[in-house]
């Protein structure tokens, strides 16, 4: 290709991008671009509201977890102490049959 052909290619590129970009824009309005503005918006929105929902969900369970746990801590620890409190009083019952026993069985003798 020679210097003629070249340029001739070159300005002929120029001006069928220059003419494509005119029609683009002309297709593209006022109100289109303020349409296509609000529905992006509108998109980010939604987008934002979800991602709110989402933590809120997260921070629900996490309370009503730990809300759950706090229960079974409680619940299992009242089991332990009214055990512990079963158990001492049946060794306190033991020791004073043993000790009546101890008494009364020295007297006979």
């Amino acid at each position: 290709m020679n210097n003629k052909k070249i340029c001739g290619t070159l300005i002929a590129c120029t001006a069928l991008a220059t003419f494509s970009h005119a029609a683009n824009a002309q297709q593209d309005t006022p109100g289109q671009s303020i349409k296509h503005d609000a529905k992006a918006a509108g998109r980010d929105i939604g987008s934002g509201a979800r991602d709110v929902g989402h933590a809120t969900q997260h921070v629900a369970k996490s309370i009503g977890h730990g809300a759950k746990e706090a229960g079974l801590g409680i619940g299992h620890g009242a089991k332990k102490a009214g055990v512990g409190v079963g158990h001492g009083a049946r060794e306190g019952w033991d020791a004073t049959k043993h000790a009546v026993k101890q008494v009364f069985h020295k007297g006979d003798g």
